[in-house]
């Protein structure tokens, strides 16, 4: 039977697990993981004193630091669209930016070391214009983010169950509020812990699986399956068309776009900040670059295998859609992997994709809704509310915050949904509106000139820059501007590139007409610390003082880091970003892309590459 050419007209594909399974993971799971935060935290606080009842555990986890994982779908759809070279770009765009954060979040310890979010680091520097500026530019990159996770989890979720799009995209953040709402980002860092351990061992069995199946057999079948594959995969830009090539123009323009989206991702999310504040830099250094490079390795080597797989089987009768191909909107919706974890493994594929699936994003989602939760509890009801707000106050604000995002997320998700855009539309343009204030807030840490005119100022031109790049670019290449044509890979590619980078050239300018000399230390001399109420009944703080006159026992008790080990971790920090970079992005691919190579069959580089 011949394969039906691709198209975007609707044909539904039988769901391989019952409704029932579908609520029970999302919604049983979820309540299963807010019990056991109970659970766990009456446990710490009986046997470690660790109360979440106190803002400085709840929010700051009392300054300790695990790992987290993030969401799977989207590096086996750029090596179904690309070939094999996307999963290798998705890799490195993530890794690089992780390593670097390592060196970011250092830095900012080192200068303010008792602040929860980036943006108390704003206010502190630059006032409340600023503050509240670069406040909107957090919720917006941490809502975007959100979006865009739910998006994908959602349309996986409602092929592998039958569920409806609307009850996954709104169950899903319920149990992620529950535990968050128990557990602080104590939770946060258990479960990233637990959802990132069973995530590496599903991916390692789905891997080992794909190439030992029957279908497959062996890299050599899987290669063969790709090459007769290659005539319904033209990418254009690819080297003599081939999918198993490096020189891939259109995997060039995604690394572009991912890396700089990235940087944009990671700087503008205060949920990295709140993990690297809540570490000793002895900590955050080695976690972040063993974190970084290590991830490297899971979305290239599940999108590789997975990613290739999609594109061989789709033309065998096992593949969900066969006699047709994936249309390009279950393609955006990141449901190759799914589609490929059923033709190889039937219902336990899709149990394993489920549980990856929901495990990845709600450990994702629970950082983000910590996250936005900070961001209304010090930022702004602490600030421009109740200064004097006692620690039962802002714990109370921040679990209405942590309930306010995971709704307000959701509906959104709802609303982009209804208007046709999926995760692959805001995978692609969530840099246009998450960079622009990257290198304002990298120059307020690292660059003493920078002026609080220059820091707004920069952040929003390059906001305007960015979209006006982006939509007249869509424009010029498709005479109109709709949603197919805003997604498409060089228009988001303008528009990202213009965003990170115009707001460079917009502060150094306006700061060299009336350049700032910031004294470094001011920084040190603030006290953000939330005093508990247990120490401020019987204290004599005189009343009147704000946030940042606050002192506590705890913030006496920490040890301050020596200035030579911050300035040592500090360098370290620097040169594993820019040895990640040179590796993962230059050295390695870059010759690779010169030499036009296409993996043959026989050449063992392609098992060496694959395995």
């Amino acid at each position: 039977m011949d394969l039906t050419y691709r198209s975007d007209e609707p044909s539904v594909v039988p769901s391989p697990l019952p409704q029932s399974v579908g609520y029970g993971v999302v919604v049983a799971a979820g309540l299963a993981f807010a019990f056991g935060m109970m659970g766990l935290t009456a446990v710490l606080k009986k046997t470690l004193n660790e109360d979440n009842s106190k803002v400085e555990t709840f929010m700051v986890a009392n300054r300790t630091s695990w790992l987290w994982s993030t969401a799977l779908l989207s590096c086996v759809l750029v090596t179904y669209s690309y070939g094999i070279s996307g999963a290798f770009w998705y890799g490195a765009g993530c890794s690089t930016v992780i390593v670097f954060f390592g060196y970011l979040g250092t830095v900012c310890k080192g200068r303010v070391p008792e602040a929860h979010t980036i943006l108390e680091v704003i206010r502190i520097r630059y006032g409340t214009v600023a503050h509240m500026s670069f406040t909107f530019l957090a919720i917006v990159n941490n809502l975007l983010n959100t979006i865009n996770m739910i998006l994908g989890a959602s349309a996986a979720i409602s092929f592998l169950t039958g569920m409806h799009i609307m009850a996954s995209t709104f169950l899903l953040p319920l149990g992620v509020v529950l535990y968050t709402l128990v557990g602080g980002i104590k939770a946060t860092f258990l479960t990233d812990y637990i959802h990132t351990f069973a995530i590496l061992i599903l991916s390692c069995w789905l891997t080992a699986k794909v190439i030992t199946s029957e279908s497959v057999g062996s890299i050599g079948r899987l290669h063969d399956l790709v090459v007769a594959a290659q005539p319904n995969h033209v990418v254009e830009g690819n080297y003599e068309g081939s999918l198993l090539t490096m020189t891939s123009q259109q995997g060039i323009y995604f690394a572009i776009i991912l890396l700089t989206s990235n940087f944009g991702a990671v700087v503008m999310d205060t949920g990295y900040f709140l993990k690297a504040f809540a570490a000793s830099p002895s900590a955050v250094v080695p976690g972040y670059v063993l974190g970084g490079i290590s991830y490297f390795s899971i979305p290239w080597s599940l999108g590789t295998i997975v990613g290739m797989a999609s594109l061989g089987l789709e033309a065998l009768p096992i593949f969900p859609t066969y006699p047709r191909l994936m249309t390009g909107t279950e393609v955006t919706n990141g449901l190759s992997l799914p589609y490929v974890a059923v033709a190889v493994a039937g219902k336990g594929g899709a149990v394993a994709v489920l549980l990856m699936t929901f495990m990845a994003v709600t450990s994702t989602l629970s950082a983000q809704i910590l996250a936005v939760s900070s961001i209304l509890t010090f930022d702004i009801y602490r600030v421009y509310f109740n200064q004097e707000a006692s620690n039962e106050q802002v714990i109370r604000w921040g679990h209405i915050g942590v309930v306010f995002f995971g709704v307000v997320a959701a509906a959104f998700t709802a609303m982009f949904h209804y208007i046709g855009v999926d995760m692959g539309w805001t995978l692609y343009m969530l840099g246009i509106l998450t960079c622009p204030g990257v290198i304002p807030l990298i120059f307020t840490i690292i660059w003493r000139k920078q002026t609080k005119l220059a820091a707004i100022s920069s952040a929003f031109l390059g906001m305007a820059t960015g979209l006006g790049v982006w939509l007249g670019s869509a424009y010029a290449f498709s005479r109109e501007v709709t949603v197919a044509s805003t997604g498409g890979t060089l228009p988001c590619m303008y528009g990202t590139v213009a965003s990170l980078f115009s707001p460079l050239l917009y502060s150094v300018v306006v700061t060299y007409v009336r350049p700032d000399n910031y004294d470094w230390s001011r920084f040190k001399e603030q006290r953000l610390a939330v005093e508990s109420d247990e120490s401020s009944s019987g204290s004599d703080t005189p009343q009147g003082k704000g946030p940042e006159q606050v002192t506590t026992t705890e913030m006496a008790s920490n040890k301050t880091f020596d200035d030579n080990d911050q300035v040592r971790w500090t360098k370290y920090a620097l040169w594993w970003a820019i040895a990640t970079f040179l590796g993962h992005w230059v050295l390695w691919p870059l010759p690779m892309y010169a030499a036009k190579f296409i993996f043959s069959k026989e050449a063992s580089l392609l098992s060496a590459f694959t395995l």
